[in-house]
C-alpha cells in the first residue's frame, strides 16, 4: 500500500515581506515529510494546470477571466487578501490542479493527500480569505464532470466555516458539506451548509473530539458518498494565529486520525487538503506550523500503509 501526495514546486509564489499568509509552508512541508520518511519519493505525483473551463464548472467565467488577466478592482483583490502577480496565478491553478489529481488518486488508492489546499472561502463570483478559486468544490465537479463520481462528503474541520462551499452546494443534492467551526470566526456572515457544527471559543481536545465522534459515523452512514473530501485545516490549534480554538498537538494528530481511519472502515475514498494554518513567518514558528500539517500525511500513513 502507498500514500499517493500531490506537490509541486509553484505551489510557492514570492509575497510581500510580512504578509500575513504563511507561503513558505507549502515547499517547506514537502520538504520535512520526506526527510522524516513520512513519505516516499515514489509516492509523490505532480499536478498540471486545470484547463479554464473547469474553473468555470463552478466560477463565472467573468470572474475566471479578470483573475487570470489581472483585470480584477483593487476593492475584488482587497477581499482576497493577497496581491495579484503572474505567479500568483501559476500557483493558484496548481494547487487547484493539485486537489483534482488528489480526488483523482483517492478513488485510485482509497487514499491520497494534498500539500495545499483548501480554499473554502471563494465563491463563484469572488473570492475571500486568501482564497480565489475553490479547488473542493472544482475538485468535485470534475470528478462528476469526468463520470468519476456522483455523490461527494466534503467534510471541513478548519477552523473557519467553509462558507463558500456551503453557498456552491446549497441546492445540489450531490454534494454534501459538513463543516465544524469556530462560531466566533470568520467568516462573520456565515452560509449554510448541509451541516455545520459551532464551536465555542476555547474548545480544547476532549471537548472537540467528542462532538466530532458524534457527528461523524452518522455523517457518513447517512451520506454514503463516492469520495469524501477532508479540508484538515490546523488552524483550530491553540497556537494558531487566527484561530481561536484550543486544540494541542496531539488533539489534531487524534482528529486526522479519526476522519481517516473513519473513511477507511466505512470504505470510503478520502482526499484530504492540508486547509488553514496561520503563525509568524519567522523560522522556529513555520517549523511548528509544518509540524502540524504533517500529522495529516503521518495519520494517512499509520492508518492507510502502515498495516
Amino acid at each position: 500500500m502507498i500514500l499517493p501526495i500531490a506537490y509541486h514546486p509553484n505551489y510557492v509564489t514570492p509575497l510581500p515581506e510580512e504578509h500575513r499568509f504563511p507561503m513558505p509552508k507549502f515547499k517547506l512541508l514537502y520538504e520535512y515529510l520526506l526527510k522524516e520518511e513520512i513519505i516516499l519519493p515514489e509516492w509523490v505525483h505532480t499536478p498540471e494546470i486545470p484547463p479554464q473551463y473547469w474553473l468555470e464548472l463552478v466560477h463565472d467565467r467573468a470572474y475566471v477571466k479578470a483573475y487570470l488577466e489581472g483585470s480584477l478592482s483593487p476593492k475584488a483583490q482587497r477581499r482576497i487578501g493577497l496581491p495579484w502577480s503572474p505567479g500568483l496565478v501559476t500557483r493558484t491553478c496548481t494547487a487547484v490542479g493539485g486537489t483534482i489529481l488528489t480526488a483523482q488518486l483517492a478513488l485510485q488508492y482509497g487514499i491520497a493527500c494534498n500539500t495545499a489546499g483548501g480554499t473554502h472561502h471563494a465563491f463563484p463570483d469572488y473570492g475571500s480569505g486568501f482564497c480565489i478559486f475553490n479547488d473542493l468544490a472544482i475538485a468535485s465537479r470534475v470528478l462528476q464532470h469526468l463520470n468519476l463520481a456522483e455523490k461527494i462528503l466534503i467534510i471541513d474541520l478548519d477552523v473557519h466555516q467553509g462558507d463558500g462551499s456551503a453557498y456552491i452546494f446549497q441546492d445540489d443534492d450531490t454534494v454534501f458539506t459538513f463543516s465544524m467551526h469556530c462560531e466566533n470566526n470568520f467568516p462573520h456572515r456565515k452560509q449554510k451548509s448541509d451541516r455545520d457544527v459551532s464551536l465555542p471559543v476555547g474548545l480544547d481536545d476532549e471537548g472537540y473530539l467528542q462532538i466530532l465522534a458524534k457527528y461523524l459515523p452518522d455523517l457518513l452512514s447517512e451520506v454514503k458518498p463516492d469520495l469524501v473530501l477532508y479540508d484538515a485545516g490546523v488552524d483550530p490549534h491553540v497556537g494558531d494565529r487566527l484561530g481561536k480554538l484550543a486544540l494541542s498537538d496531539r488533539g489534531i494528530y487524534r482528529r486526522d486520525r479519526m476522519v481517516l481511519s473513519s473513511c477507511k472502515a466505512f470504505g470510503y475514498p478520502v482526499a484530504a487538503v492540508i486547509g488553514g494554518g496561520y503563525t509568524k513567518n519567522n523560522s522556529q514558528n513555520m517549523q511548528d506550523l509544518v509540524y502540524l500539517h504533517s500529522l495529516l500525511h503521518r495519520a494517512a500513513r499509520e492508518v492507510f500503509v502502515n498495516i
